[in-house]
């Protein structure tokens, strides 16, 4: 291996994990759905898999959902994941540290701009729609990003697959059980972020979690390597 060869990877593997990083942003995920769900009116924006199934729910005309809400949150998330998909294109054949910081930077710049409207303007009708479209992006982003990357049983937004591998794949389900702490580490962040989310939606309002969350996705922009 070349001096030129050996230094860049010394560089790709300066920072944090990505593993250790994807499950900070799966804290992030639990602290923003809290947000939507409890703050804005029952819609997700970073479980799709909800707000598909939230979106039936209020086209049926269940009280408390609304379609506007639920199809501004599809419609943000889709264009994120497509920009993301432009973004792997771009830097995907690169360094995947400077990849991860950049999208993760960026990720951090559209949650803490919803912090700043949140806080000016808490009871407008066009924040509640601009906190909507602007996380789902950024969840959109960030989730394309996830994919490309490629690091096994960490989603950061949805568990169903992650706990369904942890059972099928442990030992009591015959399995070697070889990945069942990630995926336990997957779901005790979820759950961490959530619980986190909605004391601080119940207590403090929308945006003070929407500012954690941006300085929890800015620190990990800044430390992230480009190792597994």
């Amino acid at each position: 291996m070349s001096t030129e060869s050996t230094q860049a990877r010394s560089r790709e593997d300066r920072g944090l994990r990505l593993v250790a990083v994807l499950l900070g942003l799966t804290v992030v995920s639990g602290l923003i759905d809290a947000v939507s769900y409890l703050g804005l009116e029952h819609v997700f924006t970073a479980n799709m898999t909800g707000n598909v199934v939230v979106l039936g729910f209020a086209a049926a005309g269940a009280p408390g959902f609304s379609v506007a809400h639920t199809l501004t949150s599809l419609g943000s998330f889709v264009a994120g994941a497509a920009a993301g998909g432009r973004v792997a294109v771009r830097l995907g054949g690169g360094s995947r540290r400077t990849w991860a910081r950049l999208t993760l930077a960026a990720e951090a710049v559209l949650v803490g701009a919803c912090a700043v409207v949140a806080f000016a303007a808490p009871d407008a009708t066009a924040t509640v729609y601009t906190l909507i479209a602007v996380t789902a992006f950024a969840m959109g982003l960030r989730n394309a990003t996830v994919r490309k990357l490629g690091i096994p049983d960490l989603t950061t937004t949805v568990l169903t697959m992650t706990l369904t591998g942890l059972a099928s794949d442990s030992r009591a389900g015959g399995g070697p059980g070889t990945r069942s702490p990630r995926r336990t580490a997957s779901v005790v962040a979820m759950v961490a972020g959530a619980v986190l989310g909605a004391w601080l939606v119940l207590h403090h309002g929308l945006a003070i979690p929407l500012l954690v969350a941006a300085a929890m996705v800015g620190v990990l922009a800044v430390v992230a390597s480009g190792r597994e």
